[in-house]
């Protein structure tokens, strides 16, 4: 860690490939919406659109996903005037910074990523090289606003280590204490929210079921009827937490009864426990569609007016490059660049 001072600022993006979820609010939004309102730190929250374009993206649809992606997190209940909202491709100090943590990182520490050998897979020949350096660039979109708290889920744990070992060989390159060695935050229930249909795997927007999913678009009746169907074992509710660690389906309906309550898995136990599916589950989906109906209308309202989301989404931008320059010209400073003044 350095002992250098630093803002306390959270950084974090959602990547607009469309289809948000129930585990996109749960895992992320929610916890964004909690920071911002806990005044701890200052908040930076990002559409990572650059990060989308690693793979092929039909331009249109890009566009709609960012926008989609800008209306949830305000429908989540991000104030776009407490915190900063904002689109990465209208702040380029994350590119610039990232060509400089590309000659920082070592291809050893690339080719070692999890997610790299997921998505290109056997074809990583094929693979584009930006998908490949997709963690410098994360890097760089953390350490622009020398973020000092990063929430992530557990899948995205080995980039932070690789953004904290990048800030660390900057400092030790240049025998300075520059960047901050960033502190991952993981925490609370339901941070990792499972598929409806099968609770062994990550709830996705990829899956080809929808029915193994709740999308923040889906209306209130939609929401009821996946949550009545989702798949469950044949035995009650147990009497404690514990009793459901090897039961991922049920255990994932009481995470998300629990996220959504904002109460402890214990507390909903505590209530249901010896319960049938027949009670429990459609009690569940009254409880998200009371929470998540309103978000659901109030995308819809933003999303009718695409030029009002293309305004905040600029403002942050420049409230973003506010932080960003000046961080990004101290780095040039550092590595010897001669930049404009």
């Amino acid at each position: 860690m350095t002992d250098a001072a630093f803002t306390p600022r959270v950084f974090s993006g959602i990547q607009p490939s469309g289809g948000l979820t129930l585990g996109n609010y749960l895992g992320a939004l929610k916890r964004f919406v909690e920071m911002q309102d806990a005044g701890t730190f200052e908040c930076v929250y990002c559409m990572v659109d650059l990060h989308a374009i690693t793979v092929w993206q039909d331009p249109e649809e890009l566009r709609k996903n960012t926008r989609e992606a800008a209306a949830a997190f305000i429908a989540a209940g991000i104030d776009p005037a407490r915190s900063i909202l904002f689109n990465q491709s209208q702040a380029p100090e994350h590119a610039q910074l990232a060509w400089i943590f590309n000659t920082v990182a070592r291809m050893g520490w690339m080719g070692r990523m999890t997610q790299w050998k997921d998505k290109a897979g056997k074809n990583s020949e094929n693979a584009s090289l930006g998908l490949f350096a997709y963690p410098a660039l994360m890097a760089a979109d953390i350490l622009a606003y020398h973020a000092t708290h990063v929430p992530v889920g557990e899948d995205q744990k080995q980039h932070l280590e690789l953004t904290r070992d990048i800030a660390a060989k900057f400092n030790h390159d240049y025998d300075v204490d520059f960047f901050p060695i960033t502190e991952p935050v993981i925490e609370g229930p339901a941070t990792r929210v499972m598929s409806l249909r099968d609770g062994t795997k990550k709830m996705s927007k990829s899956d080809p079921s929808d029915m193994s999913r709740i999308n923040l678009t889906d209306d209130a009746d939609t929401i009821s009827k996946k949550f009545k169907k989702a798949r469950t074992d044949p035995e009650p509710l147990p009497e404690t937490y514990a009793e459901l660690k090897d039961r991922p389906e049920a255990r994932n309906l009481v995470d998300i009864f629990a996220a959504l309550s904002g109460v402890s898995t214990d507390a909903v136990m505590a209530e249901h426990g010896g319960a049938g599916w027949g009670q429990f589950k459609p009690r569940l989906a009254e409880v998200a569609v009371e929470k998540m109906a309103p978000m659901t209308d109030e995308m819809n309202r933003l999303m009718a007016d695409p030029g009002e989301i293309d305004r905040i989404l600029g403002e942050g931008a420049g409230r973003a490059r506010e932080i960003a320059a000046p961080i990004l010209a101290k780095t040039y400073d550092i590595v010897g660049l001669i930049a404009s003044k």
